[in-house]
């Protein structure tokens, strides 16, 4: 077959082609080009392969790889079944049970606690969108209002059962940016393609951002005293990274009445969130400044003492 030929049947550029059959040659597979006019791809009659080369902790890890509520989000639940069994069905006798082995032992559940998994109503048009190299125009709730887009997606992200877009303007004029999928209210996929930046990397781009927008949201500071199980408790209850850094930064106060007290700053979101969060840590921390956060804590203390005397 020609390489428009497979294309067409592929549904996938030229260019593709090219570079999957070549890729497959480099793997072993005996896939040919003939050039001229009757020209065109070839596999060598008679081949076949087996998936023989996987190893017990490949095999079982192969079966791991899959999140069950994305995939059914995604409309992929039913291929990956059936990819699932043709896996299986090649594996060695000897690896067979691997699914079985890792279905018993490992269940992957993507949403948090108290939250109920929920598609958003859009999510199938734009995943078709991302498979397909395929420009969006678009509605996106943002605030009270709402703003067109015309978007080109290029990924999508499940993060704590939701999930985001990452695209970038199709017109070029602006920088790859991330959208929650709940927050559309219309998509049109276009009949055309776009051509995807080869420079573009999905979890990159996410590692990054999602980093600088955590950062982002820590815009104020508040001055603690800490006891030892103070600090080692601080992480779970405010943002990691900042408590983490708060600890490491800490200078040990002086004195016998301190027992391994530590005072340090803390970055985070707001005197309103602190509040909530480092409410948790009851006795183990006392805050120092800002002062209105300071008198906020003592006048609930005082409400504490009055309500379990």
């Amino acid at each position: 077959m020609t390489a428009a030929e497979l294309a067409a049947e592929l549904e996938v550029s030229e260019r593709t082609i090219t570079r999957d059959a070549l890729a497959l040659s480099e793997a072993g597979v005996p896939v040919y080009a003939d050039r001229g006019r009757a020209g065109g791809y070839r596999l060598v009659g008679g081949y076949r392969t087996r998936l023989t080369g996987l190893a017990r902790g490949e095999a079982e890890a192969l079966f791991l790889s899959g999140l069950p509520q994305a995939l059914r989000d995604l409309g992929l639940a039913d291929a990956a079944s059936a990819a699932r069994l043709k896996v299986s069905a090649a594996l060695l006798p000897s690896l067979r049970d691997a699914p079985e082995a890792v279905g018993r032992r490992f269940h992957l559940d993507a949403p948090a606690w108290y939250q109920e998994p929920e598609t958003p109503a859009l999510l199938a048009p734009l995943a078709d969108a991302v498979w397909d190299d395929r420009p969006v125009r678009a509605r996106y709730r943002r605030g009270d209002t709402e703003v067109e887009r015309a978007l080109e997606p290029y990924g999508l992200v499940l993060k704590a059962g939701v999930w985001y877009v990452c695209a970038r303007p199709q017109d070029g004029a602006g920088s790859f940016r991330t959208y929650r999928v709940d927050r559309f209210t219309e998509v049109a996929v276009a009949e055309e393609r776009f051509e995807r930046d080869p420079g573009f990397e999905l979890a990159a781009f996410w590692g990054e951002r999602s980093a600088e927008f955590a950062r982002s949201l820590l815009r104020a500071e508040v001055e603690l005293r800490l006891t030892p199980a103070g600090a080692r408790r601080l992480p779970y209850v405010t943002d990691r990274a900042a408590a983490e850094e708060a600890v490491a930064a800490g200078v040990a106060e002086d004195g016998p009445a301190r027992d391994g007290r530590i005072r340090t700053v803390l970055r985070v979101e707001s005197e309103e969130v602190a509040f909530g969060q480092l409410l948790a840590l009851g006795p183990e921390v006392e805050v120092l400044a800002p002062a209105t956060l300071r008198a906020r804590f003592a006048e609930a203390a005082r409400g504490l003492a009055e309500l379990y005397r």
